[in-house]
C-alpha cells in the first residue's frame, strides 16, 4: 500500500512492499521487496529496507541506515542518523550466506543513537536507550541505558526518555520500583 504517504521522487519502493498511511520517505531511499513499514512513520534520506524487515508503527529512521533482512523494528523506535545493523555473524565474501540471518529485534519505544552498531542475534529492549557510538554486542534490558564500546549498561531510563534516579520515579510521574536489583 501506498495511498496516503509521501514517498520522495527520488526513492524507489519495489513491488510488494506494504507502507501504512502517513508515512514519510525522504530522498534517495530504496524499499525492498516484501518490506512492511507501518503507519506513521519517518524514514530520513538515504535509508535503505531490506526485503521482508517488518517496521511498526510510528518509527524514526534517521539519514543514513540501513534496515537489512533479520532485523524488526517494533513500534515507536527512534534510530539515529548512521545506525548501523547487522544481519550475518560470519560474513565472508567468498563464503555468502544466502538467506541464513539472524534475528535482531529492537522493541518497542527504544532509542539508538547515532552512529551506534547493533550486531546481528541480539535484542535491544522496550524503551532502552543505546548511546552514540556504542556497539551493542548483547542483549539490552527494557528501559537500560547503554553505552560504550562494546555496551555496558551505565543506568535506567524512563519511557520519556530520563536518567533515572536511584529513586527509580521520573519527574515525569512513572515509577519503575521493578527495576531494582
Amino acid at each position: 500500500m501506498v495511498d496516503k504517504v509521501f514517498i520522495h521522487q527520488s526513492s524507489y519502493v519495489d513491488d510488494g512492499a506494504t507502507i501504512g498511511e502517513g508515512t514519510r520517505v525522504w530522498h534517495f531511499c530504496h524499499i525492498q521487496t516484501g518490506a512492511q513499514i507501518g503507519h506513521h512513520c519517518t524514514l530520513g534520506q538515504n535509508v535503505n529496507i531490506g526485503p521482508g524487515v517488518k517496521i511498526g508503527n510510528g518509527v524514526k529512521i534517521q539519514n543514513n541506515v540501513s534496515v537489512y533482512e533479520g532485523v524488526e523494528i517494533e513500534d515507536n523506535v527512534f534510530c539515529g542518523p548512521s545506525c548501523v545493523f547487522t544481519n550475518v555473524k560470519t560474513p565472508r565474501a567468498h563464503f555468502p550466506a544466502h538467506g541464513v540471518y539472524a534475528r535482531t529485534l529492537i522493541k518497542e519505544g527504544a532509542s539508538l543513537g547515532a552512529n551506534c552498531t547493533v550486531v546481528c542475534g541480539h535484542t535491544v529492549g522496550r524503551s532502552a536507550m543505546v548511546a552514540a557510538g556504542a556497539v551493542v554486542a548483547a542483549d539490552v534490558p527494557d528501559n537500560a541505558l547503554v553505552a560504550g564500546v562494546p555496551a555496558k549498561q551505565i543506568g535506567w531510563v524512563c519511557e520519556c526518555g530520563r536518567k533515572l534516579d536511584e529513586s527509580f520515579v521520573c519527574p515525569c510521574g512513572r515509577s519503575y520500583q521493578h527495576l531494582r536489583s
